[in-house]
């Protein structure tokens, strides 16, 4: 009669020291997720989105239009964030002169 032996493979007690840093890292992007979509736009366009579509064609709508609001959102506040392009608009107090050029006081 043939015995066979059978090896198991015990896991570690403790969790390793890779494991709880990378569970710390995903922690930490996790926490810093909605500053950053609020800096590319995310959160405003899918906000809009949402209310428009609402508006429009219920509820439905509403969350058909606040998914498109997002990506749209997004894709032009990485597209803004590369070049450096602000989101306030440049707007000055001014007058028009007599050719109906405007100029600014400041």
């Amino acid at each position: 009669m043939n015995k066979t032996k059978v090896k198991t493979a015990a896991l570690a007690a403790g969790l390793p020291v890779r494991l709880m840093l990378a569970a710390a890292a995903i922690m930490l992007a996790l926490l810093a997720m909605p500053f950053a979509g609020h800096a590319q736009g995310i959160v405003r366009g899918a906000r809009e989105g949402s209310y428009e579509g609402n508006r429009i064609a219920g509820p439905v709508g509403g969350v058909v239009g606040g998914a498109v609001g997002a990506g749209v959102g997004g894709a032009m506040g990485a597209v803004k964030g590369v070049f450096g392009i602000s989101d306030h608009g440049y707007r000055c107090r001014g007058y028009y002169n007599r050719h109906g050029h405007f100029r600014c006081y400041r």
